[in-house]
């Protein structure tokens, strides 16, 4: 198999191939090594390869699953396998290896996934762009020098390079959903409790943050959910699931829906006009298939939320680094944390038991709020993001002018402000790449649903996806072109 025609297949197209042994893994994984090698250098997706999963590959531990052979990256960050190496993106992290396997990992092997190696991420995921002291930064595909966006910055290159189909995401405030924006591809974040954070952590972010993947298509989204929507020993939360596979479901238009959008700029940034145009055209695309649609306000002020919200989100970070810290010996300052984070550790310790119930308290008002806009609608559309992609350094965690006071205008409004409300909900939303921009940079489009309403929006996506396509849209730095 060359390299263009494995960069060529979604997920499920190359494990269709495996099955009808057309192509064996072993050879899947050295067209992804090949495929690594030409687009890696120009995007810098990947900091790891496996080459036990490559060249020593043994095919009878594959799991049996839909994607049995697919090569897939995993993040810089939980989600770990045992034995491997998760540094977090961080030098105070270098070299450290992790003592266990997480519930995803076992997941993404039952699911047939060869897992080849490891995918970019910032800094402890702190920001909305994948650049970073240790491993350099994750160029856009779409043009060199650009945000891949963050934190799942690695892992969306890698996947609209030609690298891998599929790679490991998640998602604390649009780390999965905002590269999908700004890379061109789709990028789902499920519902609270539906995909374990087990078995060292009940939930991560207090309920805001949940793992998933970077995919190519609305089908492989769905497939993939089905396999990693599957309950674990000891998990906190059980949610409601469709009586069908996401995987069937999603191949079938949905029943009519009352669909809201919004530019609303909870965060203060107004949407770029044609991002903004982008919704518009995609809210008159769901009314021509029957659905009604109008505008809806949520009338959030995210920025003074966001500021109340820090005391919860950083509580407990400068333990965590501390426990860092000792397993690997070195010690936290400037030499081993960037400028941003060295200054939210710093924070993190005068964070009092006060402090921390007041901002949780503000979460859960916050939550309430916000939930009141699907007593309106069954979906929620808005920009995945405000902006498309902007170069390297403007959310950077390496300023050194960022301080609490200004780090939401500075480093997340942008990126963030279209996203955080979903992950304070707790509900499914994901971003469509169904527009490019006149710079030649794609625009993500976001839909959200209600909480564990993920089928909803797989139906919703895959219609968007035959109205809008966007499969044959390929980037210059991609594996099938020659590279200068």
């Amino acid at each position: 198999m060359n390299v263009a025609e494995y960069a060529s297949q979604d997920g499920l197209g190359l494990a269709e191939l495996v099955a009808r042994k057309a192509v064996s893994p072993k050879e899947l994984a050295e067209a992804a090594r090949r495929a690594v090698e030409l687009a890696n250098p120009a995007v810098n997706a990947v900091v790891e390869l496996y080459p036990d999963r490559i060249d020593d590959l043994d095919e009878t531990r594959l799991g049996a699953g839909p994607f049995r052979g697919v090569p897939f990256l995993i993040k810089d960050v939980f989600g770990h396998e045992a034995g491997r190496k998760v540094e977090f993106g961080s030098r105070l992290c270098q070299g450290m290896v992790a003592e266990a396997d997480t519930h995803l990992a076992e997941l993404f092997r039952a699911a047939g996934l060869n897992i080849i190696g490891r995918s970019a991420a910032p800094e402890y995921s702190m920001a909305g762009t994948t650049e970073t002291a240790l491993y350099g930064s994750t160029s856009n595909p779409w043009r060199q020098g650009y945000s891949a966006g963050g934190s799942t910055g690695g892992g969306m290159a890698a996947v609209i390079a030609g690298m891998v189909p599929l790679a490991h995401g998640s998602d604390i405030a649009g780390s999965i959903r905002s590269p999908g924006g700004w890379c061109g591809e789709v990028g789902l974040k499920p519902s609270r409790g539906r995909i374990s954070f087990g078995p060292a952590l009940d939930e991560n972010g207090f309920g805001l943050a949940m793992n998933f993947v970077q995919a190519k298509t609305v089908r492989d989204a769905a497939a993939m959910l089905d396999c990693l929507a599957v309950p674990q020993p000891g998990d906190p939360f059980l949610i409601p699931k469709p009586a069908e596979p996401y995987a069937v479901i999603a191949t079938r238009p949905p029943a009519r829906l009352k669909i809201g959008w919004s530019l609303e700029a909870m965060l203060g940034v107004e949407a770029d006009p044609e991002v903004a145009d982008a919704v518009r055209r995609t809210a008159a695309s769901l009314a021509d298939m029957g659905h009604d649609v109008e505008e809806v306000q949520a009338d959030f002020d995210g920025l003074d939320a966001a500021r109340r919200f820090a005391d919860a989100w950083f509580f407990g970070f400068d333990l965590r680094l501390k426990g860092y810290a000792k397993r690997t010996g070195r010690q936290i300052g400037p030499e081993t944390l960037e400028p941003v984070v060295q200054r939210i550790f710093e924070y993190a310790k005068g964070i009092t038991p006060e402090g921390f119930f007041t901002a949780m308290g503000a979460l859960n008002a916050a939550r309430r709020h916000l939930g009141r806009i699907f007593t309106r609608c069954d979906v929620w559309l808005t920009p995945a993001t405000a902006r498309v992609a902007e170069p390297f350094g403007r959310y950077n965690l390496g300023r050194t002018d960022i301080t609490m006071d200004n780090i939401v205008e500075e480093l997340l409004a942008v990126p963030c402000q279209f996203m955080l409300p979903h992950n304070l909900m707790g509900n499914p939303a994901v971003s469509l790449p169904l527009a490019m921009h006149t710079s030649g940079l794609p625009i993500g489009v976001q839909l959200a649903a209600k909480p564990a309403e993920e089928h909803v929006l797989l139906g919703l996506a895959a219609a968007l996806e035959q109205a809008m396509p966007w499969r044959d849209r390929v980037p210059p730095l991609h594996v099938s072109k020659p590279q200068r």
